[in-house]
């Protein structure tokens, strides 16, 4: 739950726990407070379902054990650190995509320049990947269930109507639409 957090049932929702062990909430008077986290959203790996990925108000997060317990993973110097979506891929749990942004001030790529950021090994991390995204005066952010994966395909909608698609986990962009809405969601079937 957005400015909550995460939390648990084991008894088919009659009970609730919270599951923010690990996580930091700088905007809160206690950072470490395990209630009142900004989860934007949490995907598990496929296969290996205890494995959690979270972008999260205040950094991108991983967990390997249920969200028993949470690490981060942002590059606090880097641009992988705030956005809205994350991605997983469904036979890797340790390869993930996030599509960053300046800050929840700043809603806009950053430094005006399109990227996404991939780690292959857990989070330790960040590859830079731009080939075939706009380099120059870009505002384009991905929303929460704007980013999806299927097989080796990843595609993302952007705030200013963009929809992008690789084949090769993305080494390779290629804009498929421009013009559109505001993407809220996309999916890959």
């Amino acid at each position: 739950m957005s400015c909550a957090g995460v939390f648990e049932s084991f008894d088919a929702g009659a009970t609730w726990q919270s599951a923010n062990q690990g996580m930091t909430a700088d905007f809160l008077p206690d950072p470490n407070s395990e209630i009142g986290q900004d989860p934007h959203i949490v995907v598990a790996c496929p296969s290996h379902p205890d494995v959690l990925w979270q972008q999260n108000h205040c950094g991108i997060y991983v967990s390997t054990d249920g969200a028993k317990n949470w690490k981060e993973v942002s590059q606090k110097d880097g641009p992988a650190n705030f956005g809205f979506a994350v991605a997983v891929k469904h036979d890797n749990p340790d390869q993930a995509w996030v599509v960053p942004g300046i800050s929840d001030e700043i809603r806009v790529a950053v430094g005006l320049s399109l990227m996404v950021c991939r780690t292959d090994d857990g989070g330790k991390t960040w590859v830079e990947q731009r080939n075939g995204l706009p380099q120059e005066n870009c505002f384009d952010i991905v929303y929460r269930h704007g980013l999806a994966i299927a097989g080796e395909s990843l595609v993302f909608g952007t705030t200013t109507g963009n929809v992008f698609y690789t084949n090769d986990l993305g080494e390779h962009w290629h804009q498929l639409s421009t013009y559109l809405p505001m993407i809220y969601s996309v999916e890959l079937a």
